[in-house]
């Protein structure tokens, strides 16, 4: 009887190890504020990261395709059963995450006879102006986070935590154009990719490390610009640049549209425009 609650604790230890092995593979996400609304960026395989979930309200996800629509078609019903019953202004992230998205996450991590869902989640809302935009990230056992400015998903808190670092370093993105957002979200999305596959050569390895899978340290130096488009070439060259904006002078209620091929290659630094598979 009193072995249950150890027995618990053990259990969802084992389960976070898991989560975190599935995640390795991912592909990180990157959101931000620019002038003009916000930027959501990925890279895929082929199956869509990024979606409209309401007006003003963009999702961008990494882990388990089924597990994602399955949580994307229930913050859809929420949000449409919200704007029906009182009114499309009090559809709003943070109330989609935390009577929708949080606690269903939370209950099926800690059901440890149940599958958890193998998502990492982030909401992006679209403000009156930059510094109103709002942006909620929540992990696979339901702790969520409400940021401003910008926000990331990827493998580890520590690798988000590096990604972070590169967009601080990046200046006032709040001002600047779609061109310099995409310029520098795609070089984040990179840094958050090298950093998960040295993460796998480490692991591969066997290479003793600090605990960065677990918790957030301090950012290492970002690779240089030429490391990071070298990557960005090799990655675009064979797989899908995923480009989302919210737009605040967008006509009409809903903000939402998703850049077409050839919008992603004149965005892209001039050093991707040739490579890339969206051209």
């Amino acid at each position: 009887m009193f072995e249950e609650p150890y027995r618990w604790v053990e259990a969802v230890g084992n389960r976070r190890q898991y989560l975190d092995e599935q995640f390795k593979q991912g592909s990180p996400v990157v959101a931000l504020s620019y002038a003009d609304g916000i930027l959501l960026l990925t890279v895929s395989r082929g199956t869509p990261k990024l979606y409209e979930i309401y007006d003003r309200i963009a999702l961008g996800g990494m882990g388990h395709p089924a597990d994602l629509e399955k949580l994307r078609f229930s913050l859809l019903e929420m949000a449409h059963v919200e704007g029906f019953n009182r009114s499309p202004s009090d559809v709003t992230g943070a109330r989609l995450m935390k009577h929708g998205l949080a606690p269903t996450i939370k209950q099926a991590f800690e059901e440890i006879f149940k599958a958890p869902f193998i998502v990492k989640i982030l909401l992006a809302e679209l403000g009156l102006r930059p510094g109103r935009d709002a942006f909620l990230a929540i992990n696979y056992d339901g702790t969520f986070e409400e940021t401003t400015g910008c926000a990331v998903l990827a493998a580890t808190p520590a690798i988000q935590t590096e990604m972070g670092a590169y967009l601080k370093q990046e200046g006032d993105l709040a001002s600047a154009s779609l061109e310099q957002a995409v310029s520098s979200a795609v070089c984040a999305w990179a840094v958050g990719s090298l950093a998960q596959i040295l993460e796998r050569t480490e692991d591969r390895q066997g290479e003793e490390k600090p605990s960065r899978s677990n918790h957030a340290q301090p950012a290492p130096s970002a690779p240089d610009k030429a490391r990071l488009l070298a990557h960005l070439r090799e990655t675009v060259a064979e797989k899908t640049l995923e480009c989302a904006v919210l737009e605040r002078g967008a006509p009409g209620s809903s903000k939402y549209r998703a850049l077409k091929p050839d919008e992603v290659g004149r965005l892209l630094p001039r050093e991707l425009r040739n490579v890339t598979r969206n051209t």
